[in-house]
């Protein structure tokens, strides 16, 4: 394979390497934080979202799957015993997997306004998802609520309140980089 082809050159994996850091660095600058986890951040996701966009899905999966790892050490670091974590496969699904769809924006790699904002809508959706159904079928079991309808309106409540406003920061974000065609340095 040549050098040119390879997936694994040593530009593309710096980059993965800075920008999945730099997002690290972002997620822990918290306005807000809820009690058993989920913060609102100064745009966590773009770095990530930005590479994705640059290098492709490989590369931001990569990068989201770095950046869930590290947000997995700040939460446990950051909010100790209120990082609740139930289970391995929970805590795998809510941070690996969950930040490594992330790198989904990558499927909209025409550098538009339309095609970055909904790469993010469509990635931070995938998440949302992908973190709901883990507060159906995980936390409903850890913290039960009350009423049955609870199971499935608290998950919605609680991760909207957090992933709502970093979609709409990130999504400010993209667009600034968009429109100023930092989005396309370097390619």
């Amino acid at each position: 394979m040549s050098k040119k082809n390879s997936l694994f050159e040593t530009k593309v994996l710096t980059e993965i390497a800075v920008l999945a850091a730099l997002s690290g660095v972002l997620y822990s600058i918290r306005p807000w934080t809820n009690p058993f986890g989920g913060s609102i951040t100064l745009g966590s996701m773009v770095p990530v979202m930005w590479l994705s966009l640059r290098r492709g899905v490989y590369a931001g999966f990569v990068g989201g799957v770095i950046f869930g790892l590290l947000g997995l050490l700040i939460d446990v670091a950051f909010l100790g015993p209120t990082a609740v974590i139930a289970s391995a496969p929970q805590a795998i699904m809510e941070y690996p997997v969950a930040f490594g769809m992330i790198g989904l924006t990558g499927m909209f790699r025409k550098k538009t306004m339309f095609y970055a904002v909904s790469g993010a809508s469509i990635t931070v959706l995938i998440r949302f998802l992908i973190h709901y159904a883990m507060g159906v079928i995980v936390w409903w079991y850890v913290y039960p609520f009350p009423l049955e309808y609870g199971r499935y309106l608290w998950p919605l409540v609680y991760n909207g309140t957090f992933l709502l406003p970093d979609y709409i920061i990130s999504v400010v974000i993209l667009s600034i980089l968009v429109k100023t065609g930092l989005l396309n340095y370097g390619i």
